[in-house]
């Protein structure tokens, strides 16, 4: 399950910002084109507004970029999102859900991530911090926090579909951020492994250079 739904607001952009170019193509089809690419038969199901949505389909039609694929309807947060995709995703199986803007996760972490899924039925990759870090206490103020009891977490978070939609079949609270805490609220244990310095997140125009930089270098299947 692919998540698309962003918009182009931080990038200035008057596109959603999946379907900005590098490389001669949208961010989103990078990241389908990672999936599509793995050893095994994958089931592609895009979440996405429905402005998005229009934009998506006439460029696939324009390029002939052709896939099957199932395209729903995103909701107001990303639970909602997770949950209109899940109508789709059969009990018995493994289910990935990643960002649509995140193109450079490489084959091999994906399936050294789905991997631990089948093993542990929950597998979420994350870095440690190799920042400094502080803490606001909201009066203006940085407290030091050691960075070794923080990690950052990215997707795909991985998961037996058993366990992610017994989750989603419990009420949205606004302290979920993403799918882990919606599993890891409904009691399941969660399981993390590495993921990448390369598996950015392209929300900003810098991150966009950054991410043409990756490509040019050839780094995006690290």
């Amino acid at each position: 399950m692919i998540m698309a739904g962003g918009s182009g607001t931080r990038m200035g952009a008057s596109v959603p910002k999946q379907m900005l170019e590098i490389d001669g193509k949208p961010v989103l089809r990078h990241t389908i084109e990672k999936f599509l690419s793995l050893p095994f038969e994958v089931k592609i199901i895009l979440v996405m507004n429905k402005d998005a949505k229009q934009i998506w389909k006439d460029y696939c039609k324009g390029s002939g970029f052709t896939f099957p694929h199932i395209l729903t309807d995103g909701g107001i947060t990303r639970f909602h999102s997770v949950k209109n995709g899940l109508k789709y995703v059969q009990e018995d199986g493994i289910v990935a859900v990643h960002d649509g803007v995140r193109p450079f996760i490489s084959k091999e972490k994906l399936v050294e991530i789905y991997n631990m899924a089948e093993e542990k039925g929950v597998a979420i990759p994350c870095m440690k911090s190799i920042e400094s870090m502080r803490m606001s206490d909201g009066e203006g103020r940085y407290i030091y926090v050691d960075r070794e009891k923080y990690i950052s977490v990215q997707t795909p978070q991985i998961f037996d579909s058993r366990i992610l939609l017994e989750s989603y079949a419990h009420p949205y609270s606004p302290e979920f951020t993403d799918d882990a805490s919606v599993v890891e609220k409904a009691g399941h244990p969660l399981h993390f492994c590495e993921g990448s310095r390369f598996n950015i997140k392209i929300t900003t125009p810098e991150d966009m250079d950054l991410a043409r930089a990756i490509i040019s270098l050839g780094l995006d299947n690290l």
